[in-house]
């Protein structure tokens, strides 16, 4: 499948029916997952929080993970070794076990598991990954899918919007700098990735108000201030954090991006931000000569370790 067409998939992604068949009782969550299916994990905890929630991107399982724990591990291959580390510890402590996956061993493992459709990149399978997260935890109803999946259908039809965002990057060979709030902080790191796996460029993330206990320092008097362009997410509901961001800019004399989200609810921000940063990544690669379905280094270096 062409990358164009993966990011247009999103809006069918929304669609996607499955969920995890979530039947006892559990006092706290952990999700495993790695790159493209760790950040969906990311994106759940900060916008639920019904429980505990915490999300492992490595080897090892947090000690308190017991039998009164929920583990989801999602891998969109179903192979990825961190993944599979975590599982079989999950398994020796009795966890609940639950799996998101398009096959590979977690599918072979005898779990529970949603079953994702195969043969698109890991990071633009998204919704479909999301999607059993939202469907279990948050009984998403069909009527909100079908909004989310209107508002990104006109993303798909116009992206000039986003085209020429990543014109200007382009332009001027800027470094993108994406600082997010809540609860859009991981949508930041999502845009910070994209740009790595897509774009082939460097790219860094943040957000407020933790930025305004460190990072606020540099921001006026930083080595080649002018390579970096930072983008900031609009609208933020918390007048505190609006605040921040207006009197960051102020002081430190920076020139802020402003993206302006749009969406009625929550979710449709969520997918709006998702889809933008991800239409934006994708035509910086165009502009650069770049095929953004090219992952060789990273499949260069697991076939190394």
């Amino acid at each position: 499948m062409e990358f164009i067409d993966q990011l247009r998939n999103l809006r069918e992604q929304v669609l996607f029916k499955a969920d995890l068949n979530i039947d006892s009782a559990f006092k706290n969550i952990v999700i495993s997952g790695m790159g493209g299916s760790g950040i969906v994990g990311n994106i759940f905890s900060e916008i639920y929080s019904r429980k505990p929630v915490q999300v492992v991107s490595d080897y090892v399982l947090p000690e308190f993970a017991d039998k009164d724990t929920l583990f989801i591990g999602i891998s969109y291959s179903g192979n990825t070794e961190e993944t599979i580390a975590t599982l079989e510890e999950a398994e020796k402590r009795g966890c609940q076990i639950r799996l998101i996956t398009s096959g590979g061993k977690l599918a072979a493992s005898g779990h529970t598991f949603a079953k994702v459709p195969q043969n698109i990149q890991p990071r633009s399978a998204i919704g479909y990954m999301l999607k059993p997260l939202l469907s279990s935890f948050l009984n998403l109803p069909d009527e909100a899918c079908l909004g989310i999946s209107k508002l990104l259908e006109n993303i798909d039809r116009d992206n000039n919007e986003e085209k020429n965002l990543a014109t200007e990057i382009f332009k001027h060979r800027s470094i993108p700098v994406i600082l997010g709030y809540h609860p859009f902080r991981w949508i930041a790191y999502r845009w910070k990735t994209q740009f790595n796996e897509n774009s082939k460029i460097m790219a860094f993330s943040n957000y407020f108000p933790e930025l305004n206990h460190n990072e606020t320092m540099p921001l006026k008097d930083t080595y080649e201030k002018d390579k970096f362009m930072f983008l900031v997410f609009d609208g933020s509901q918390n007048s505190r954090i609006s605040k921040r961001m207006n009197v960051t800019a102020e002081i430190t004399g920076t020139k802020f991006h402003v993206i302006s989200i749009k969406g009625r609810n929550l979710l449709e921000q969520l997918f709006y931000l998702i889809h933008y940063g991800d239409y934006v990544s994708y035509h910086l690669a165009g502009m650069r000569g770049i095929d953004p379905n090219d992952v060789s280094l990273i499949e260069s270096l697991k076939k190394k370790i």
